[in-house]
């Protein structure tokens, strides 16, 4: 389409990623340790809260990688942000209480004091495996939009995204990723949203989107088939209740209240999200068919925006995406340092020891990030969003559930083997199996089935 970005988008873009910049420094500010770097000092509020939660699921996945999915597929691109939407509305109604009152810092603690060292160990790898997978997510979609934005190579595009969403997090952890989020997420309802009415608009509102496409698959929920759209929304909502950077924002809450009500609100908050980029992505698809879907959502941001409000909504989705990175990204260095560090290799290390390991870890993942992305630049984003929350919820979702509500009624060999083998099942059956049967059943399918069976083993 040959769009470039004007004087206007580039002074809006600069204007705010400094705002951004100013709050990361205040953030900065409020960091005196690793509790207050991974946690937010236990202060946090239900503004920090719910933008620390939708700093992260509101990334680069719910907006450009939605938008390019409704250009492929239609309605079925909404699961993304209506299944985290539904994991946040059930982790704050049951698992705020049971996770708040166990008094862990992670995920992997919540299994390790259930289940045993290996649990620990086991469920700390799998997770971060699976966070990153969706961080190499968010640096595609990083890549798509500054390749749009700068007319530059993807290489050089994911290596910038890499460094600003190492900077992003380093200097702030929890309050660098909740302040900006408050602030990202009030931008975000002024553009992004308004990018999509706009492109309600153009097409000709309801009508005209009936006009443009046929019911099925466009209109569908289950566009490409009732079982693997059913199960992308089902990773979403284990996903969400398995994933650190989403546990570690409740507990942050300064009391019960507060976590309550920041989740209840992000699951509000979030499904919009993704309404908005599924608009633009159809208007795109029934006016510009031959596009690249994986930029759709910045064309169109560049095409038909006034060029002041296009450099802000262009700032926003660059900020989305690598603030959901940065999230990501510190949720696995804390499960590396308090999990695996810690507990293995230097239990006595003092607080400002663990804090520059933990910023240490965030720069490594990004780093392994940028040379596996290299060779995936083409491929869906939300496939790997997926994914991700497939793993993590393979992992954790069934073995932390029976820790937080059945507590020593299971047993704990068949806790440990759960969080071993399903996860192991997801990885198998995705490389092996037929593709008809979602790997996240199977792996969700495995973990019940050891946990029961060697329950029931230990009482006969």
């Amino acid at each position: 389409m040959g769009e470039v970005l004007t004087n206007q988008h580039i002074i809006t873009i600069v204007m705010t990623l400094f705002l951004i910049t100013l709050v990361g420094i205040y953030s900065g500010k409020k960091i005196k340790c690793d509790d207050d770097f991974c946690q937010g000092g236990n202060k946090a509020g239900v503004g920090i809260i719910t933008g620390t939660i939708m700093g992260t699921l509101v990334g680069g996945a719910s907006t450009v990688g939605t938008a390019q999915m409704a250009f492929v597929y239609g309605f079925s691109a909404w699961w993304f942000t209506l299944g985290a939407g539904i994991g946040c509305l059930v982790l704050g109604t049951f698992f705020v209480h049971p996770i708040r009152k166990s008094g862990v810092k992670t995920v992997p603690q919540i299994l390790l004091n259930q289940y045993g060292e290996k649990a620990g160990l086991f469920s700390g790898i799998f997770s971060s495996i699976g966070i990153f997978l969706n961080i190499v997510a968010q640096v595609i979609s990083v890549v798509a939009l500054i390749s749009a934005m700068f007319n530059i190579h993807s290489y050089s595009a994911a290596l910038l995204g890499i460094l600003l969403m190492a900077f992003y997090v380093v200097f702030g952890g929890v309050w660098g990723t909740g302040m900006v989020g408050i602030f990202k997420t009030i931008l975000a309802y002024f553009t992004i949203i308004f990018s999509g009415l706009l492109a309600l608009f153009l097409i000709g509102g309801v009508t005209g989107l009936r006009e443009a496409f046929p019911p099925y698959p466009w209109f569908s929920l289950f566009g490409r088939g009732v079982g693997e759209d059913l199960s992308a929304g089902f990773s979403l909502i284990v996903g969400v209740l398995s994933t650190q950077t989403y546990i570690q924002a409740i507990i942050s809450g300064r009391d019960l209240k507060s976590s309550r009500r920041g989740a209840w609100l992000s699951s509000v908050l979030i499904p919009p999200i993704g309404l908005a980029g599924i608009l633009i992505g159809l208007y795109m698809k029934a006016n510009f068919p031959e596009s690249d879907p994986a930029i759709v959502f910045p064309l169109f941001v560049l095409k038909f925006l006034n060029p002041w409000v296009g450099g802000i909504v262009l700032a926003t989705l660059l900020l989305s995406a690598i603030g959901t990175g940065a999230g990501l990204s510190l949720g696995v260095s804390t499960i590396l340092t308090q999990d695996i560090y810690k507990k293995y290799f230097n239990p006595t290390a003092d607080a400002k020891k663990v804090l520059a390991l933990t910023r240490f870890f965030i720069c490594l993942v990004l780093i392994l990030a940028l040379v596996f992305v290299t060779g995936n630049l083409s491929s869906l984003i939300l496939k790997w969003s997926f994914l991700s929350m497939a793993l993590r919820g393979a992992t954790c979702f069934i073995p932390m559930s029976a820790a937080l509500f059945l507590k020593d009624k299971v047993s704990k060999k068949a806790g440990t083997w759960a969080i071993l083998l399903g996860p192991l099942s997801v990885i198998l059956w995705e490389l092996l199996a037929p593709s008809s049967i979602d790997s996240l059943f199977i792996g969700i399918l495995v973990s019940i089935m050891v946990m029961a069976v060697g329950t029931m083993a230990r009482k006969i």
